[in-house]
């Protein structure tokens, strides 16, 4: 009967010490906390349009007169130029704001929707005049109204920034009074809950510290991969529970090693799977009859050199297996993925290799270069009218390993570096769409597993070309685990 007693006392102390600290602790929190986000919500909503009319201001003050003038000028037409684009990207953005801003600042932003208007209808006369074939004076009179509808744009832009800062500024002093308030009354409610909890944890200590005790240490030795560690029966009825859930955590813990051991071996066979999967039947069908071809017409050399690039590709490509490969046969993988390549567009795709041959014996993880080698030829030599260049590189300094694949090619826009890069962070794999080897993401994936380091690839693209680079250690055959396969 003592020990019910004493049970039923700390869960007693328990929830008398819990019903206080919600009442003097939860309950103003809580309401304080709201009264801050929901003017740290206007605050930083006001913030977002302001940024948002701010960017919007260059659109009107030089892009769209900008665009305007190459029409007029002869430097674009009007199927070639972005005009209409612009002026829609404005007047969508301008009706957005105003729905999201409070009436007493939506007047500018109003007044500002029907100007563009205006200026939609100049844009208009200037294309009428165009097909019409009037003189270029007419036109060039009509952008300067353009110019100035635009002006008059910017200043009520500038009108309604100046508004959101007024406001902005008064609910700063609004909310710089709740945190006050705030503060003073949490510091008062903090130094009482402090003295009320004081007195309950010392009161309960006593009867409830032993077992806890035995808890911290089996979960240590739990942490420390002690997997066979258990805690004996407790008599504390609070913490029999957990005791008993710890303990089917350890059993589990061990059930669940067992099954990662089978796991990871059935991933190695997968991974192999997949591997080999990736090899695209559409490269080997056209190799293939690129030899027919050579062969027919007598090209004996040329024959020799495919078969044998062909050969050194998927020979390389399996290695029976193996993950990690010397260097000079990566080096020699991609010379034959290039050679075979370059025979389909000869007319159109240029190469250059530059890894020096003192890096050949060190060992890097496979099928590293050529997908971003594929990636270059597939999306930015082929797709570009007359060709480019492909440059290999690689360069080795203070025991870390640089390659970089950089082409001529068309590059990438913004929105595709962008989605790009956001597919890389998420990390989910995908089989690219250019050819048969890993897509960028499936590399950069690769990369931050097996070397268990943060970057994986780093990707510059403009309107010159793509540079995709990588930097990872340098390793020799006695480095590499020995659960990670590698090839002679």
């Amino acid at each position: 009967m003592e020990k019910v007693t004493k049970e039923r006392s700390i869960l007693g102390r328990i929830n008398d010490l819990s019903h206080k600290l919600v009442l003097m602790l939860v309950l103003p929190i809580i309401i304080s906390l709201l009264l801050m986000l929901f003017y740290a919500w206007k605050y930083h909503s006001s913030i977002v349009r302001m940024e948002t009319i701010a960017n919007l201001k260059t659109l009107v003050a030089e892009d769209i007169p900008g665009s305007v003038w190459n029409i007029v000028s002869g430097q674009n037409t009007f199927a070639e130029s972005n005009v209409y684009v612009l002026i829609r990207e404005v007047n969508n953005t301008i009706t957005t704001i105003t729905e999201q801003t409070g009436r007493e600042n939506q007047l500018s932003l109003i007044v500002a929707g029907r100007t563009m208007q205006t200026m939609e209808t100049y844009v208009d006369n200037i294309r009428e005049n165009i097909e019409a074939q009037v003189p270029v004076v007419d036109n060039e009179k009509v952008l300067v109204e353009i110019r100035s509808v635009a002006a008059s744009v910017d200043k009520m832009l500038n009108e309604y920034i100046a508004q959101e800062i007024a406001s902005t500024a008064r609910m700063s002093v609004s909310l710089w009074i709740v945190i006050i308030l705030t503060a003073a009354a949490e510091l008062l409610i903090v130094i009482a809950a402090w003295w009320i909890s004081n007195r309950s944890v010392k009161s309960t200590a006593l009867f409830v510290r032993q077992p806890i005790e035995r808890l911290e240490q089996v979960a240590a030795m739990l942490a420390e991969g002690t997997l066979d560690a258990r805690l004996p029966d407790t008599n504390v009825a609070e913490l029999r529970n957990l005791t008993l859930q710890v303990n089917t955590m350890a059993n589990r813990l061990e059930d669940m090693m067992e099954q990662s051991n089978q796991d990871a071996r059935k991933l190695r066979k997968a991974e192999l799977r997949t591997l080999q999967a990736q090899i695209n039947p559409h490269f080997l069908y056209n190799t293939l009859d690129a030899i027919v071809w050579k062969a027919e017409a007598g090209e004996k050399d040329e024959v020799i050199q495919l078969t044998s690039a062909l050969s050194d590709f998927f020979r390389i490509s399996l290695s029976s297996g193996a993950d990690w490969i010397p260097i000079s046969q990566e080096k020699k993988h991609i010379e034959g993925y290039l050679k075979i390549q370059q025979t389909r567009y000869r007319d159109i795709l240029q190469y250059e290799i530059d890894i020096p041959s003192e890096m050949g014996d060190l060992y890097i993880l496979k099928l590293l270069l050529q997908p971003l080698v594929e990636n270059a030829i597939y999306h930015g030599i082929k797709i570009k009218r007359g060709g480019g260049l492909i440059k290999v590189t690689g360069k080795m300094e203070g025991g870390q390993m640089t390659f970089s694949v950089r082409d001529t090619g068309l590059g990438m826009t913004k929105e595709q570096l962008s989605d790009l890069s956001e597919r890389m962070k998420k990390g989910q794999p995908t089989v690219s769409e250019g050819g048969g080897g890993f897509g960028l993401v499936n590399v950069n994936l690769r990369i931050r597993l097996y070397y268990n380091q943060q970057d994986g690839l780093k990707i510059e693209s403009n309107a010159e070309g793509t540079e995709v680079s990588f930097t990872v250690p340098c390793r020799t055959r006695e480095e590499i685990f020995e659960h990670e396969s590698v090839s002679g």
